[in-house]
């Protein structure tokens, strides 16, 4: 929408993080003629709120009319849901490679997906310690603006699993990352571990794998995992996570 640069950047964020069906919902609200301070909450679903007061002050903004506004945001969950029925998937491996049969490597899939966030990413680990080109890619992120979430578990709930260093202590070095844990208290199976290996970015690319956030994760070990883009995994998987903050099973790390 080049006439009008920011109400297209909110409704491609809002296809992102919404979906179509979502986002013709929005575009009923606003063709119907709903009360602006209305629409935000007429959907309880995690984002939609925030998303729709970004798309409704973007079209304020640029003085766009009900009609024209609505007429795009259908027309952007169309393409959206075309899109998203082209899922992609493919298999990621740490450790040796063999010429024979081309994988692709989990760190340079890691970095490549931390470098594609254009404005949420996610990361849940069991264990971490600091990978430098993970950091740098992080750094990057924060620095364009990009939302950086990482849950990670505690020494106190990993017992005598893990040692060393705090494993939200590799992301030190990164003032922008948002620290999330599974506080002892809340586990009603004793023994349980946050023990997830993940990362998505904006909803659209998710990263599943048994590798560790370390060097030995995702470079030395024989780890394998799968690389999906499109389809609903990746929204199902950020959404999993918002809701597991949202009912407070997760708490931000201090």
């Amino acid at each position: 929408m080049t006439r009008h640069p920011r109400f297209g950047r909110a409704v491609a964020e809002a296809a992102a993080r919404l979906g179509p069906a979502r986002l013709r919902t929005l575009a009923r609200r606003i063709a119907g003629g709903w009360p602006r301070t209305a629409i935000p909450s007429s959907v309880p679903a995690p984002g939609f709120a925030e998303v729709a007061r970004a798309v409704l002050a973007a079209q304020e903004d640029e003085g766009i009319p009900d009609g024209e506004a609505a007429a795009y945001l259908r027309g952007v969950a169309d393409g959206h849901a075309q899109h998203a029925g082209a899922i992609r998937v493919e298999s990621v491996w740490s450790g040796p490679g063999t010429h024979p049969v081309p994988v692709r490597a989990t760190a340079q899939v890691l970095v490549e997906l931390v470098g594609e966030a254009s404005y949420e990413l996610l990361l849940m680990t069991y264990s971490a310690t600091p990978y430098p080109p993970l950091l740098d890619a992080l750094t990057s992120a924060v620095t364009r603006g990009v939302t950086v979430m990482a849950v990670v578990e505690t020494l106190r709930g990993a017992g005598s699993a893990l040692g060393g260093a705090e494993p939200a202590a590799a992301f030190a070095s990164i003032a922008g990352v948002e620290l999330w844990h599974w506080p002892v208290g809340r586990r009603t199976e004793k023994g349980a571990k946050t023990h997830a290996k993940l990362a998505v970015a904006d909803r659209r690319i998710l990263l599943v794998s048994s590798a560790n956030l370390t060097q030995s994760g995702v470079e030395k070990n024989i780890e394998a995992g799968l690389l999906v883009h499109g389809g609903t995994a990746p929204v199902r998987a950020a959404e999993h996570i918002a809701e597991l903050r949202a009912k407070g099973v997760l708490e931000r790390l201090r």
